[in-house]
């Protein structure tokens, strides 16, 4: 192969800002841009005797689809931020505003030829291209801090290359700190919350999910962790060819989750069921949890019958206090001991003690809800939507109560994000799950 594959792709792609200056220019112009349109649909309404909030003109489908499109072309922590805010199915955002930003967990823009042989140059120094008999120059998917490729070597292995976007690991901070000035500036933040300790562990998740090496090694830990376990299957890392900018692993062909919609019944709740087993087995086994629910991160190999598993840079250690604490939730959840579920929740961290009566009760209401398929007994219809919109609209009447409004500890965010996220590809696969029989064995 050389390297005149790369010009047969010209004008491909579209060139990722990579240096501080350069992405501040982009969020600050999308944010004043913004800020002008909401000073002009303000005072359309001031004159036609209205008086407008300004969470409801800045959260408008056209600021959405601005917002979606720069951050889509900036990539890196900006667009994951979006990707999370996104990951809301109508519970808070506007259904119009989480319509747009889904196309935020789609295809993000990838970098033009050029770009890429410059960090593979980089990674692999000049002439790496005689190292493969093929090198896909058109990437097979595009996410938020990078793209993947398909490659085979010259001694016929199929490899799928992760390849982060130039300037992303430079510019986490700035961009976090930049998207957090945009949700204040919506008011959808009440000005008395302390946003800094989740500002600051969004900076380092993003950090160490732009960690290549990282990744690397925690793919390598998963791998040896379910090797034994034939109905998941975990890329092979490829150390000679990754490093911090690059990630090599085994290609797998395979079908994305999301095709099983049309599946039979049975294979979708067999599915389903596996990978709840998996999560409690991360929670209360491992201790060990990748916490990234991107549908992406699920593929399925209808050849073997076995589930794919990728992206472990969201991967996070957990304690055996928090293992224990969560275990004490569970056991008085499947019990129905509401005292119980409240000193659990209290020790985890959902609220604290000295919340008032009447909103501690709100919110057992809503987790004594949740806990209803634990303790019915057999199948739970993940079809069946009656449920969310009852824990929705409890959900919503506690959002409006700022009093309640408190950031749990950042390990209860993560995991509750890879929960929340299995719930949602549960219902959009209308599985049928015994729930109770599978949170019984690790009570």
């Amino acid at each position: 192969m050389s390297d005149d594959s790369f010009l047969d792709e010209k004008g491909l792609g579209r060139a990722v800002p990579s240096s501080r200056v350069s992405r501040f220019m982009r969020l600050g112009g999308m944010t004043a841009g913004i800020g002008g349109r909401m000073l002009m649909d303000g005072a359309k309404q001031m004159a036609s005797g209205q008086r407008p909030k300004v969470q409801d003109l800045l959260l408008t489908p056209t600021n959405a689809k601005k917002i979606t499109h720069q951050l889509a072309q900036m990539r890196g922590a900006a667009m994951k931020m979006g990707q999370l805010m996104s990951m809301d199915t109508g519970e808070f955002l506007p259904r119009e505003m989480t319509d747009i930003l889904a196309r935020l967990r789609a295809d993000a823009d990838h970098m033009p030829p050029q770009q890429l042989r410059t960090v593979l140059d980089k990674q692999w120094g000049k002439g790496w291209i005689s190292k493969f008999s093929q090198f896909n120059v058109r990437p097979i998917a595009s996410a938020s801090i990078g793209q993947v490729h398909r490659a085979r070597t010259k001694d016929g292995h199929d490899l799928a290359i992760k390849v982060q976007y130039p300037g992303v690991r430079n510019s986490i901070d700035s961009d976090v700190s930049n998207v957090a000035s945009l949700l204040r500036l919506s008011g959808l933040i009440p000005k008395t919350l302390d946003v800094g300790p989740l500002m600051e562990e969004a900076r380092r998740q993003l950090h160490e999910e732009a960690d290549y090496v990282r990744e690397g090694a925690q793919m390598d830990r998963f791998h040896a962790l379910l090797a034994d376990t034939p109905a998941f299957r975990v890329p092979r890392l490829y150390p000679d060819l990754s490093g911090p900018d690059v990630l090599a692993m085994d290609f797998i062909e395979s079908v994305p989750i999301e095709t099983l919609r049309d599946a039979p019944q049975a294979l979708r709740d067999d599915v389903v069921t596996k990978l709840l087993e998996l999560v409690m087995t991360e929670l209360f086994t491992f201790h060990l949890m990748q916490t990234d629910p991107n549908f992406a991160n699920y593929r399925y190999d209808p050849g073997t019958g076995q589930i794919v598993l990728l992206d472990f840079g969201a991967t996070r250690a957990f304690t055996d206090d928090f293992a224990a604490g969560f275990r004490a939730l569970l056991r008085a959840g499947l019990a129905g001991d509401l005292e119980e579920m409240r000193q659990a929740a209290i020790q985890i961290g959902y609220f604290t003690d000295g919340l008032k009566a009447h909103n501690q009760h709100s919110i057992m209401q809503m987790m004594e809800l949740s806990m209803t398929p634990l303790r019915q007994g057999g199948l739970y219809d993940f079809a069946d939507t009656s449920m969310s919109a009852q824990m929705r609209d409890i959900g919503m009447e506690l959002g409006t109560d700022r009093e309640v409004w408190h950031i749990p500890p950042p390990d209860v965010l993560f995991m509750n994000r890879k929960f929340g996220g299995l719930y949602l590809l549960a219902t959009m696969l209308k599985a049928r799950v015994d729930i109770r029989s599978i949170m019984q064995r690790y009570a």
